[in-house]
């Protein structure tokens, strides 16, 4: 018989095996993908070689647009842009040269004859454009000139001045109307201008035509409010090149609200739908996630033109974890996303297979095993990499199971009755947090999963331990009885976590979260059922089958 110690000398084969297993587990979770959000080394590398804020708000200075150029300065300096200061340079030169057209935000071919826009103005900055139209001159000399279009869209807004049953305005023909007036006319000179795109023209003038004939401005009355709260922050040209990229009257309003709610956030707003040239998805994706979605966009907004386009297409959050990345692969995974994202998990399905498969070697495996154990062995190391790849993955992916927090910008419906009510019940949140997983959280879950597995080795090793004994199967059969404790001992351990980390929360030690508590008693009974059901249930059957076979037959008489 061998001795003890070379029944159990570690297999030549165990240490090559965890090694490699340890890579590849390491490399696959330094992957930039992830399936419901965006690393940052993702965004840094699409946003390489593409524009950059103050370039593209030099491109804006070069088409002679002040307005839009100031909006996204204000953005490229918040972000420290280097180029900052060379685009600051560019656009005092600029309005050095044009002083006159600084409070329109540049010059306007289709507006010059109205308004002449070079002629000197009391505004020497910047100045909302509704300000250039609530004069009766300025409105008069706006309708001379619009009842003249041969436009029918043109005519269908300007025939809305007319309508009497309104819901918010004063009509427009009475005492008080005069925002109504002022309004109607921007419509009708941006749809002159040709300043609204193609869906949008279609859109308002299907709501005018809809006013007119029902005389009642209904819908149409929703985007006038929308375009008097955007009037009021943006110049003409910052309005036009925001109207350019908004495909329909829901996104206007979308605009509006999040210019009320998120004031400060308005430039890197506005800068958004003109480096993406789409403010639908930037809409779109502010009112979904809030705060933690303007911090995403203006992270990305850090990383250049592709940065914003990669986020608002794939409209997830950003990844904030902490953790190295392999920036090498964020090439691979821009063009073949799904590819890549399926290689990593793969690649911790195979690493976790060789890691426990050389540890199964080195801590389990006795002297002499047959073909048989060999199998058992791999299909034991299979099914425990594919349950702890499912759980690396819920612990690497913190938005795959924690949903995103109520968004601070959603649009609310308002009810007069309970505004006041509602307004003290549940006030709105004051603080908010990106949708990620404390690291509190994933070390709990990491202790937890190492606890578990140090438990389903040392059971292993005990089962090992008595079949390696020199002792008949009966015998064996008792002593594995005796080890029950042991073999339920994972459960103890997972209630043991779960109480230990509900108390560490209750104390504020630790983030509060059901997953990080719940989760000891979850591996807790994973463990148990793989020891008892795969391990010692096919062991005893054996022993009590050999035990049969060498007991001793009656002899007949």
């Amino acid at each position: 018989m061998s001795p003890p110690n070379e029944a159990h000398r570690m297999p030549p084969a165990a240490p090559a095996l965890i090694f490699a297993g340890a890579v590849i587990a390491v490399l696959a979770w330094m992957l930039p993908v992830s399936l419901k959000s965006v690393s940052r080394a993702l965004l840094r590398s699409a946003g390489t070689g593409t524009a950059s804020v103050a370039a593209f708000g030099r491109d804006l200075v070069d088409s002679e647009k002040i307005g839009p150029a100031l909006l996204v300065f204000d953005v490229a300096q918040a972000i420290g842009d280097p180029r900052a200061p060379a685009l600051k340079r560019a656009l005092d030169d600029l309005s050095s040269r044009q002083p006159a057209l600084v409070a329109w935000g540049g010059w306007d071919a289709a507006l010059d004859p109205l308004f002449n826009l070079r002629q000197k103005t009391p505004h020497a900055s910047s100045t909302p454009v509704v300000t250039f139209l609530i004069p009766d001159h300025a409105r008069e000399a706006a309708r001379a000139y619009l009842s003249n279009s041969g436009s029918l869209g043109v005519q269908a807004v300007l025939r809305t001045r007319d309508v009497a049953a309104t819901g918010r305005f004063v009509p427009a023909t009475r005492a008080g109307g005069q925002p109504l007036d002022a309004l109607i006319l921007l419509t009708g000179l941006l749809y002159q201008g040709e300043h609204l795109s193609p869906t949008l023209q279609r859109e308002v003038r299907s709501l005018a035509e809809a006013a007119v004939q029902h005389n009642e401005l209904g819908d149409l009355e929703g985007f006038y409010l929308d375009l008097l709260s955007l009037g009021r922050r943006l110049d003409w040209t910052q309005l036009t090149e925001l109207l350019r990229r908004t495909d329909n009257v829901r996104t206007v309003g979308e605009y509006a609200h999040l210019a009320r709610v998120a004031p400060d956030q308005l430039p890197n707003i506005y800068t958004a739908a003109l480096l993406s040239d789409s403010a639908d998805r930037v809409a779109t994706y502010l009112i979904r996630y809030g705060k933690a979605g303007s911090e995403d966009l203006n992270t990305a907004l850090a990383e250049g033109q592709g940065a914003v386009n990669l986020l608002l297409q794939r409209a997830v959050p950003v990844n904030r974890s902490p953790g190295p990345a392999m920036g090498a692969a964020a090439a691979l995974v821009l063009e073949h996303p799904r590819l890549m994202l399926a290689a990593k998990y793969a690649g911790y399905i195979l690493g976790l297979f060789l890691l426990l498969k050389g540890l199964d070697l080195w801590v389990v495996e006795p002297a002499g095993r047959g073909p048989r154990a060999g199998a058992q062995q791999h299909a034991r190391a299979g099914i425990l990499a594919v349950v702890m790849s499912a759980l690396l993955i819920v612990a690497t992916e913190p938005f795959l199971l924690k949903a995103a927090p109520s968004s601070e910008y959603r649009l609310r419906m308002a009810i007069p009755m309970l505004a006041a009510t509602s307004s003290q019940a549940s006030p709105p949140p004051q603080n908010s947090k990106p949708a990620t997983m404390e690291t509190s959280t994933l070390v709990s879950i990491g202790v937890f999963a190492a606890l578990q597995v140090a438990m389903y080795m040392a059971c292993l090793r005990k089962i090992r331990e008595i079949e390696s004994q020199d002792a008949p199967p009966l015998l064996k059969l008792r002593l594995m009885e005796n080890e029950e404790n042991l073999f339920d001992s994972g459960l103890y351990v997972g209630m043991m976590g779960t109480a230990a980390a509900l108390v560490l929360q209750v104390l504020g030690v630790i983030e509060p979260n059901l997953l990080a508590a719940y989760s000891s008693n979850l591996f807790g009974i994973i463990c148990v059922a793989l020891v008892k059901i795969r391990h010692v249930r096919g062991f005893k059957r054996r022993l009590i089958l050999e035990g049969q076979r060498q007991a001793p037959t009656p002899v007949a008489l």
